[in-house]
């Protein structure tokens, strides 16, 4: 069996994927460690099938960038939990040495069935004496027990797991095969027929009337020159009156946010952190590196053409544009880049969108999106201001928002997202967290106006839109 092979799963035997194991594990001469296999699978949807990956371990992820590769994980064969300085070398540490130790069993597999180091970073670097209790880590890096990919049709099942003995590996195979079997004969997995309506109400104290302060505190900062630019976030929690399932979420934006890419990272049963983000940090493939510039916002009813001739929002746009180009600068590349933006629609809003791009041999991705994280488009410029000012007047700690969320695989490829248009579901409670770009001349019933329309994009899946507003 070939990567270009055609042999559907029910044709492979399971003696041929017994054998297959055995002969790779004696090749080693019985090296102790993490081992893979994977086998391939047609027709599956990773979404919905990933209820049906069941692990002791609680965790879950979804990377689902449908009609690209798509992506269900489940349970933590190895994982890191992190606090403290230095997160993006020691999460890229981490990702090399557990990655190598993989005995794999289909080195000929595709790159989209790789096994991959999942990764979810907080948006501000923390110690362990800062981290609020329950909060987000630092970083998160995860190798998953079941890894369900897919990309197009084909799809594949991995399983990783610790061996000691050849009968270990024979454990693996047979639970990998049973597993496939299930996956095979529930091929809608658990699709619900969709959320109606998610009721809950909101936890008193209108956005509006909590953000406008702050708002017009960052306006005075970037109008005096203090800041040349400042992107204050507003956090709205509503309290539900049941948990939040958020596949079926994740199922309906998959139709209405399709040019976003969908993600879940779910530590446990009751934490959940999900959304559709518009914005790629970074993406490594073959040693070609692409970043997004996404700045400037509109409603798709307003005139988005409007957009490419505001002077403020084209503005705010260059910023993060040269933010980027430098930062991939100082780490010895020659970034590539369009001369006018571009007009990106995302469900409800449309932005002003500059692909970056650059040869990138040999780099490290961590190394890289330690050097762009925060782009100005999240957090400001020059950098550390902007940062200190946000954890200054910002009331609440934005954990996972706005921080780069992703994977690298085992041949060093690698995409990392900036967890925008989210929420973070904490049993009953909801938090859906939103935030504008301040320049000077930036308005501030404009800069409402825009957080207003991003709040209402989950929201709106959730038919919690009324309650977001001062009544």
């Amino acid at each position: 069996m070939t990567a270009e092979s055609n042999t559907s799963p029910a044709e492979i035997r399971f003696s041929e994927l017994l054998d297959r194991a055995m002969h790779v594990w004696r090749q080693r001469q019985g090296e102790e460690g993490v081992f893979s296999l994977a086998l391939p699978l047609v027709g599956l949807d990773p979404l919905t099938q990933l209820p049906l990956l069941e692990s002791p371990d609680p965790f879950r992820f979804l990377w689902d960038g449908a009609p690209g590769l798509s992506l269900a994980a489940a349970g933590r064969c190895h994982h890191l939990d992190l606090a403290g300085p230095r997160r993006f070398e020691l999460a890229q540490r981490f990702s090399d040495a557990t990655l190598a130790r993989v005995l794999d069993g289909n080195p000929e597999a595709p790159a989209q069935a790789r096994s991959r180091i999942l990764l979810a970073f907080s948006f501000f670097e923390q110690s362990g004496e800062q981290q609020p209790a329950g909060g987000t880590p630092s970083v998160q890096a995860v190798l998953p027990r079941w890894q369900l990919s897919c990309h197009g049709r084909q799809g594949w099942l991995r399983l990783h797991g610790v061996v000691n003995q050849s009968s270990d590996v024979r454990s693996l195979a047979e639970t990998l095969w049973l597993m496939a079997e299930r996956l095979q004969q529930n091929p809608s997995g658990q699709r619900k027929p969709g959320i109606s309506t998610v009721s809950g109400t909101t936890i008193p104290g209108a956005w509006e009337q909590r953000y406008a302060p702050t708002l017009r505190r960052g306006i005075e900062l970037v109008n005096d020159g203090e800041l040349h630019k400042l992107v204050l976030a507003v956090r709205q929690s509503i309290q539900l009156e049941a948990p939040l399932d958020p596949l079926p979420l994740l199922d309906r934006l998959r139709q209405q946010q399709a040019g976003s890419c969908r993600f879940l990272w779910q530590r446990h049963r009751d934490d959940s952190f999900f959304g559709a983000s518009p914005e790629r940090l970074l993406s490594l493939r073959n040693g070609q590196l692409r970043s997004d510039a996404l700045a400037g916002t509109a409603g798709r009813n307003e005139q988005a053409i409007s957009l490419l001739r505001s002077d403020k929002d084209r503005r705010e746009h260059e910023l993060v544009v040269q933010a980027i180009t430098e930062h991939l600068r100082a780490q010895g590349l020659q970034p590539r880049r369009p001369r006018r933006p571009q007009l990106a629609r995302h469900g409800q809003l449309v932005h002003l969108h500059t692909p970056i791009t650059a040869a990138a041999p040999d780099q490290q991705p961590l190394t890289l999106a330690g050097a762009l994280h925060p782009t100005p488009a999240v957090a400001g410029l020059p950098r550390r201001e902007a940062m200190t000012w946000l954890r200054s007047l910002e009331p609440f700690e934005r954990g996972g928002y706005a921080a780069p969320i992703g994977w690298i695989d085992s041949a060093g490829d690698a995409e990392l997202r900036v967890a925008i248009r989210c929420g973070h579901a904490r049993g009953r409670q909801l938090d859906l967290t939103a935030g504008a770009g301040l320049v000077r001349g930036s308005v501030a019933e404009r800069e409402l106006q825009e957080v207003g329309l991003k709040l209402t994009v989950l929201a709106d899946q959730l038919e919690l839109r009324p309650q977001l507003h001062c009544t």
